[in-house]
Formats: C-alpha cells, sequence, structure tokens
C-alpha cells in the first residue's frame, strides 16, 4: 500500500468550509455579556437568536447558523481562557453535575488553557459522548423504557424539547447530532478530523452550553419535582475472555513508537494522534489512549478499504446527503453497489475476526460504541481492555510497514545491537504476532455455543460429588424402575453407536459407550475444532440460535438438580421432610442418574452438529424447515425438562417418560441420517 504523503485533511472540501471558515467568516466582536448574566448562568435566548432557519419550510439553516454564532464561539472561548481554574470551578461546577462526569468538563476547561496539539480533540469526543449519555438520562425522565441510539435521533425528539425547548435543540444541534451541520461528534469519533483541525472555540462553546443546559434542567426539576437518575455504567465483568495479547511493556511501546513513524497504515498528518494514544497508554490514562487510537484504526482500515476497492474518493468526510465510510460499511461482506468488500481478503480472518468481536458482535464489548455514547466509566476503564486494542493496533501497524522495514531494522539493531536476522529482530514483537495470527472470535453467536456447551458440561460433572443418602434407603425405588433406567441406557447406547462414525478417533468403547464417550475431553476436542464464524449465513445462525437455546435450557436443569438435590439431603438428614417429599427424593436420586447421560447426549449432539453447522446450507427449504422442527422439538424436551425439575413441580416420573420419547426421535433422525453431520461427510 502507497504511502499517501499528500493526504493533509480527511475532511471532504464542503466540511473543511464548514468546520475551519465559515465560522471565522464574522469578524464582529461578541460582547461576552450579552450571553451570560452577572453569575455566570448562560441567557439562552441570547444564543437561540443566532440560529437561523430556511423560509421554506422553517427548518434550521444551518450554514448561516453556524456563520452567525462564530463570533459567539469566540468570545466564550477568551471567556473561559480569562478565567482561572478556581473561578471556572466556583462559578461552574455545579452545572456539570447533572451529567455525572463533572471532572470530565473540568478537564476540558484545562484544555482550552494550553490547547495542544492533540487535547482538543480529545476533550471534544470526552465531552461529546459524556453529554449524551446525560440526555439519554434526561430522555428518560418522560417515562420511556429507552433512549435512541444515535445522538441525532435524540437531540430531534420530541422529549429533550419539552424539557429544554426547542430552540436549544436547535442550537445543539448546530454543533453535533445534524449531519448538515458541524457535526463535531461524528467527525471526530469516525477519525475525519485532523489534529487541530476542529477550532478550539466550539470545544469553550459546548463547555457553556452543557453548562447552560444543567442551569435549564435545574428548573424543570424544581417545577416537576423531578428527579434525573443516571443509568449504572456498563462494567467488563470477564476481562479474561478478552486477553487476546500479551501485557504491552515499555520496550513493545518504544517499538510501536517507531512503527507508526513508518507505517503506511498511519496518515502521516494523523500521527500525532498515535503518539499522543501510546503515551497515554504509558501514564495509566486507558480510556483517553483507546478513544485517541479508535479513530485512527477506523482512519488506516478505511485508507486500506479505498485502495482495496478502488474507491479513493471514500476516504473523506461525505457530504450530507451520502453515509461516511464507517466500521460498520468497512466490516460488511458487500459494497453499497453488492460487490464483494475486498477488505476481509487484506486483513485476513483473524484480523477481522477481532474487529468484529471488540467493535460488533453485540455480546462482544462493543468498545467504539460504548465510549463514544458515554456507557462506560472514563475512570476506571480497564488496562486490560486498552491492551488489546493497543496490542491489535500494533500488529496492523507491523503488517503494513514492509515498505519501510530497512529503516526500521537499522532502529531495532541500534537498539540492541543485533544482527540484522529478521527472526531476531523481531523477537520482540512476535508473540503479539502470534496472537494476532491465531486469533478466533470469541463473541460470535457460534464461540457463545461453544462456551455455553463447556460450562454446562462442568456442571453436570459435579453431579456424582452431590450428597446422598445412604445406597439401601432408596433400594426399593431402584427396583421400581430398573426397567427404564435400562431402557434409556438401551436408547442411549443405540445413538452413541450410530454417532460414532462422524467423532474423532480413540474415543468409541464398545464395552462402555456411555462413559468412553460422553465426556469433557471429547467436547473440548469438538469444541476446539475450528469454524468459520465471519458472514455466516442466516440459515447458520438460525440453527446456532436454537442450538443456543437447548443448551442453555439444559445448564438450567443441572443447576436445578445440583440446588435441589444439596437442598433435599440437608432436610432428609434433619428428619424435615413430609412423607410425600421423601418419596419425590428417592425419585429424584433414581432420575439424576439417567439424567446425567442424556444431558451429555445431547451436549454431544449439539457439538457434532456445531461442527458441520455450514452443512445446513445444504439442505433445500422443505429438509431444512424438517431439520429446524426436530431441534425445537428436542429444545420443547429440554424445557420440559427445566420445568419438571423445578422445586415447584418435581414430575420425576414424568421425566423419565418425556426422556424416552425424545432418544427414540433422536435415534430415529439419526438412522435417516438427516442431522447437519451427516451432509458434513
Amino acid at each position: 500500500m502507497a504511502l499517501p504523503e499528500s493526504i493533509t485533511t480527511c475532511l471532504s472540501q464542503p466540511v473543511h468550509y464548514a468546520i475551519c471558515k465559515l465560522g471565522f467568516e464574522k469578524k464582529d466582536t461578541y460582547d461576552i455579556n450579552n450571553v451570560l448574566s452577572g453569575n455566570g448562568e448562560v441567557c439562552w435566548q441570547a444564543v437561540t437568536e443566532h440560529v437561523c432557519y430556511l423560509e421554506s419550510d422553517e427548518s434550521v439553516d444551518y450554514i448561516k447558523s453556524i456563520r452567525s454564532l462564530g463570533p459567539v464561539c469566540e468570545s466564550v472561548n477568551l471567556y473561559f481562557k480569562s478565567l482561572s481554574k478556581e473561578q471556572f470551578v466556583i462559578q461552574y461546577a455545579s452545572w456539570f453535575h447533572w451529567t455525572n462526569c463533572t471532572e470530565v468538563f473540568l478537564e476540558v476547561f484545562d484544555v482550552l488553557q494550553y490547547t495542544q496539539t492533540t487535547e482538543i480533540d480529545l476533550g471534544l469526543m470526552k465531552l461529546t459522548s459524556c453529554l449524551e449519555r446525560a440526555l439519554g438520562d434526561v430522555y428518560l425522565l418522560k417515562g420511556n423504557d429507552c433512549c435512541p441510539f444515535l445522538l441525532r435521533d435524540l437531540l430531534a425528539s420530541e422529549q429533550l424539547a419539552d424539557v429544554f425547548g426547542q430552540a436549544v435543540m436547535n442550537v445543539l444541534r448546530v454543533f453535533i447530532g445534524s449531519p448538515h451541520g458541524l457535526n463535531l461528534r461524528n467527525v471526530l469519533w469516525h477519525g475525519f478530523a485532523s489534529p487541530q483541525e476542529i477550532p478550539a472555540k466550539y470545544c469553550a462553546m459546548l463547555l457553556l452550553l452543557t453548562a447552560g443546559l444543567g442551569q435549564l434542567l435545574q428548573t424543570y426539576l424544581l417545577q416537576t419535582k423531578g428527579v434525573l437518575v443516571h443509568r449504572p455504567y456498563v462494567i467488563f465483568i470477564s476481562l479474561e475472555e478478552l486477553d487476546a495479547f500479551p501485557d504491552l511493556n515499555d520496550e513493545i511501546l518504544s517499538i510501536a513508537e517507531e512503527l507508526v513513524k513508518l507505517s503506511s497504515f498511519v496518515l502521516k498528518t494523523m500521527l500525532p494522534f498515535w503518539i499522543t494514544a501510546l503515551t497515554a497508554f504509558r501514564k495509566n490514562r486507558y480510556a483517553d489512549s483507546v478513544i485517541l487510537l479508535l479513530p485512527q484504526l477506523e482512519v488506516g482500515l478505511r485508507l486500506l478499504f479505498t485502495t482495496t476497492n478502488k474507491c479513493p474518493n471514500r476516504l473523506l468526510t461525505a457530504e450530507s446527503s451520502a453515509f461516511y465510510t464507517t466500521f460498520d460499511e468497512m466490516l460488511a461482506k458487500h459494497l453499497d453497489n453488492e460487490e464483494v468488500n475486498q477488505l476481509p481478503v487484506v486483513l485476513e480472518e483473524p484480523a477481522m475476526d477481532f474487529l468484529w468481536d471488540f467493535l460488533n458482535h453485540q455480546e462482544g464489548p462493543r468498545i467504539r460504541d460504548r465510549l463514544s455514547h458515554g456507557e462506560i466509566n472514563l475512570e476506571t476503564f480497564p488496562r486490560e481492555v486498552a491492551n488489546q486494542i493497543i496490542g491489535f493496533a500494533i500488529t496492523i501497524l507491523c503488517r503494513f510497514s514492509d515498505e519501510d522495514m530497512y529503516s526500521f531494522k537499522n532502529y531495532l539493531q541500534g537498539m540492541w545491537n543485533i544482527c540484522s536476522s529478521p527472526t531476531e529482530e523481531h523477537m520482540v514483537l512476535k508473540p503479539l504476532m502470534n496472537c494476532a495470527s491465531c486469533y478466533r472470535s470469541r463473541f460470535h453467536p457460534i464461540s457463545r455455543l461453544k462456551k455455553q456447551v463447556l460450562e454446562c458440561m462442568k456442571s453436570i460433572q459435579l453431579w456424582p460429588e452431590l450428597p446422598i443418602v445412604p445406597e439401601e434407603q432408596v433400594e426399593k425405588i431402584k427396583r421400581l424402575e430398573a426397567n427404564a433406567e435400562a431402557d434409556t441406557s438401551i436408547l442411549i447406547s443405540e445413538i452413541i453407536s450410530q454417532l460414532q462414525h462422524y467423532m474423532p478417533q480413540n474415543f468409541f468403547s464398545s464395552d462402555d459407550p456411555i462413559n468412553s464417550v460422553l465426556t469433557e475431553r471429547l467436547l473440548v476436542e469438538l469444541c476446539d475444532t475450528r469454524i468459520c464464524t465471519l458472514y455466516s449465513p442466516r440459515p447458520v445462525l438460525e440453527v446456532v440460535a436454537v442450538l443456543r437455546r437447548i443448551s442453555a435450557q439444559c445448564h438450567q436443569v443441572s443447576q436445578q438438580v445440583i440446588a435441589g438435590a444439596g437442598l433435599r439431603y440437608t432436610q432428609w438428614v434433619n428428619k424435615t421432610l413430609r412423607s410425600r417429599q421423601r418419596h419425590n427424593y428417592r425419585r429424584m436420586l433414581n432420575s439424576i442418574k439417567f439424567l446425567s447421560p442424556v444431558l451429555r447426549l445431547i451436549l454431544l449432539l449439539i457439538s457434532l452438529e456445531l461442527v458441520s453447522v455450514h452443512s445446513v446450507c445444504k439442505k433445500n427449504p422443505f429438509d431444512y424447515q424438517q431439520y429446524l422442527k426436530f431441534l425445537k422439538s428436542v429444545l420443547q424436551y429440554t424445557e420440559n425438562l427445566v420445568t419438571y425439575t423445578s422445586p415447584e413441580k418435581n414430575k420425576w416420573d414424568e421425566t423419565m417418560e418425556l426422556t424416552k420419547r425424545t432418544l427414540i426421535k433422536i435415534r430415529k433422525i439419526s438412522d435417516r441420517k438427516l442431522m447437519l453431520m451427516h451432509l458434513a461427510t
């Protein structure tokens, strides 16, 4: 990929004009006292009168409004520069409490004082995400269950207009939320703005407007006797699932700082963002590092996307009448003209899986969405997450640095005084590159199903350790049910015998088919099989969805058995069970012995079908519907099991009869070779 030295901006000409020039055309000096009262309160009427409207339909005239508001923004910026931090805190800190992010807005004030290369952009990204979150909380004051996902829809809502007034919301829409206005939030979060391209005065104006909104909200809450409730932040509860790359040390970060200067993945005009992101990580400012880096990953991928798909015009911001080229478009299978997207071919499947996992999959961390919409507490953003994003970015930098590797080798040789062997030079980066090349999706539904299966199996394996009453006390019941138990074992053994040809070798033993096959070791091996998750067809996702529901029901049965057995044993020992309860408890103990292999058999079926899940696309529509019908019958069985094994029901006799009918159905389907594993061979 050729290094685009000539690119100095990613803003198209009209967008560049609107952001960088339009607000400077009026040279008037605006008196700050027109928009601020003596105690610092915003005089909203003086602000809203600068919003202009089209004569045709009375909608906002964004061009005229930006031009008119330009001098006001400049005046606000100069005013804030004239204040000390103490003065600002005394006058304005309380007006930011409604955002639940007061410290972020106080930091933005600090940024305005010493305007460094990237700090205005970082401050604006944090400000807009926190403001959006707070506005969503206000929206929910009106009794709605959820607020709009898109900022533009939130700002255009009747609910916010009812609280703040339509004229006030129109002021906000000039700056953020409308593709026809400055659209600062999207321009920054999608990586189109170069360092210092966004005028600081717009940051200052949004800071003041946020305080002004706090003043209006306080009046509204006093009048309505309402209480603003802040939604809880998203918390990453399973950080170990995100652990794809080793911990980044100073040595790796130093190499990364050199790579960004050499890699063709980095637009030179964006270089300060990369350096600042790496510096922020070193300083333990993990949210800042990721906020800065994610838009730059998008810029680099957009450069790759436009190069590989031969559409260079899409590198720049789109006009208001078209869509930006963002992660969503770049990670899709097809372009908007239905041609195949070539970016996945260049990035290859492991990198695409990582991007889908961390950005798109609904059960993944969705880092960019959650950061940009203010759903994550910036102060407690985990290092582990930042480590993964930066680790991935370094591997991409390295992959697209081949043309400049001579300089890079000289740098490494100077650092460690080593020979020029590529193997030795890359020893530090090798663990990162290996992790990147071996990455498998963790948050695709297929991956989640694998996890569910193994977790359910671990739960079932706890059953032999459950406390039980002495054997002789359940002997009578055991004899009565011996025939039914034997029938179940025979059915399971027959099904296993049918399935043995579709399993890895050395698992089946004719002497003990149940205990030799229905093991965690076999499930682990099956779940370790690599299955393509990228762009899964709809039939695949539908099948996986049903299999996941079956697995979830099996897990619930297991948890109910564990909880019920423990409780009943304690009651038995304490002699607090009534006669009917003792009878049910004996039946439970006997039922557990046949339920365990049945549930393990279902997990085996799920795993075998999952390995061959893409074969479902070979089925014609009729056969596909028949197959789904079969899966849903198994689902119905597991749902009934959940009901029958619940503490409220305890229907163990019905459980045994239901199980027998289901096993016969599974044997019949397997015998007719109607499963996916049969198509795959």
